[in-house]
């Protein structure tokens, strides 16, 4: 990846210096109490016209175009987050990193660049993620250089600053996608086939145990959305996340999310606490965002207890490595189980583990579906029912491969013939292959 000169250039420092007195005179003249009751369209309007009437006075030298780059940029100052406005805007930006002020990455079709765009400086920066923090009710400062937490539009932020982080503040964005996939979305992508797509339908209905299993970025959060939106509408759905970012469209919704502590480190709601309380609350489901911890246990002990159709994701290499870390963390809870007993209550509570995974191209798969099969001796054993076998790349370094059935049926479909739940009777066959 090229990445060009961090050294500000001569034009960029006018600009900025331009908008920076801009931006002081307009403190000036506003009455910001009186702005925020306006209508945001009007808002716009006002200042942009205020922003005219001092270039005029200025006399700067701009033509029609830097001029509107430089009142576009005052109003995402004044009006939302600077720079990095545009880019939470833009519809392909996946991820926006923040290295700095000077160095603004984004992902687009899962590959990183270097944007042009960039702070003045790190005050500047720094400025921006206080914006981000105090609208939700967080801080971050010297006694606390680590905040999560989230924008209007749902979007995760982290954000972490000195002494932590050694060169200045740096942020990460997560965008929250705003349109919500839809099985056909992932199918023409690659992700998956439509065939798989309908058994994953299918175990839904069926109520099955399922834990998504995957890498950071690799769309977790993504299958857990549209796995959800498989719910039927007349169940009461409760969901659990550090973050809002589940898009059910379910009517009989609860949404609940965690609370960090306060300056005096009190006041702390962990994802235990919500795992907990949500079954005083009748739900049908249960979907937690991701298991990370000791609430690994309340939510196995949800699934073995009548709570069947829960939903929730873990970060794993593989399914056989999230049955591990789940067991990890079981142990974290504090139960003296013995392990026997241990992997016993996980393999008796999981359905289905739906492995994901980043390919080296930057396109995400779903690389296998693997069934819970039960215990043999102290192993807890998995089937493989789908996988994603990666045969080489293109002439553009993309991925190519092929999704294929393992030729087994699996356990649980005695349960959805039960339920009069359908699916194609070649579906196992694994002489069907689909090539991506």
């Amino acid at each position: 990846m090229e990445v060009t000169d961090s050294t500000p250039d001569s034009a960029f420092t006018g600009r900025n210096a331009l908008k920076q007195r801009i931006q002081e005179r307009l403190l000036v003249r506003l009455d910001f109490s009186a702005m925020s009751l306006l209508d945001p369209i009007m808002l716009r309007a006002q200042l942009a016209m205020l922003v005219m009437q001092i270039l005029e006075e200025d006399g700067a030298a701009f033509s029609d175009t830097d001029r509107e780059e430089v009142i576009n940029d005052v109003m995402n100052e004044i009006l939302g987050l600077g720079p990095l406005e545009p880019l939470l805007q833009d519809e392909e930006v996946s991820d926006i990193l923040v290295n700095t002020a000077t160095h603004i990455y984004v992902e687009r079709s899962g590959k990183l660049s270097l944007n042009p765009k960039r702070f003045r400086d790190n005050r500047h920066l720094r400025d921006v993620i206080d914006k981000i923090v105090s609208r939700v009710g967080r801080r971050i400062d010297e006694s606390s250089p680590m905040v999560d937490a989230r924008l209007e539009d749902g979007s995760r932020v982290n954000a972490i600053i000195p002494p932590l982080a050694l060169d200045g503040p740096i942020l990460s964005i997560r965008k929250f996608c705003r349109e919500r996939l839809q099985l056909e979305h992932l199918v023409t992508r690659g992700a998956l086939t439509q065939e798989i797509g309908e058994m994953l339908k299918a175990m839904v209905y069926g109520r099955l145990n399922i834990l998504i299993a995957g890498g950071t970025g690799c769309g977790k959060t993504t299958m857990l959305n549209l796995l959800s939106g498989f719910i039927p509408a007349e169940e009461r759905i409760i969901t659990i996340e550090d973050a809002a970012e589940l898009q059910l469209r379910q009517d009989h919704v609860v949404r609940l999310e965690t609370r960090p502590s306060n300056v005096e480190g009190k006041g702390e709601i962990s994802q235990r606490d919500l795992v907990r309380n949500s079954l005083r609350m009748r739900p049908d489901r249960i979907v937690l965002g991701e298991v990370r911890g000791p609430e690994a246990l309340d939510m196995l002990q949800a699934m073995n207890t009548g709570h069947d159709g829960s939903l929730a994701t873990i970060h794993a290499n593989s399914a056989r490595d999230a049955v591990t870390r789940l067991e990890t963390m079981v142990a974290m809870a504090g139960l003296n189980l013995p392990i026997h007993m241990l992997r016993h209550y996980v393999a008796s509570a999981l359905d289905v583990i739906v492995h994901l995974s980043r390919l080296s191209d930057g396109t995400r798969k779903l690389m296998s579906v693997q069934e819970v099969v039960g215990m043999e001796q102290d192993v807890i054993v998995l089937q493989e029912i789908f996988r994603f076998e990666q045969t080489g790349l293109d002439e553009s370094r993309r991925v190519r491969g092929r999704f294929l059935a393992a030729g087994v049926r699996p356990h649980f479909m005695a349960r959805l013939d039960a339920l009069g739940i359908a699916v194609p009777p070649d579906l196992f066959d694994p002489n069907r292959i689909r090539e991506v």
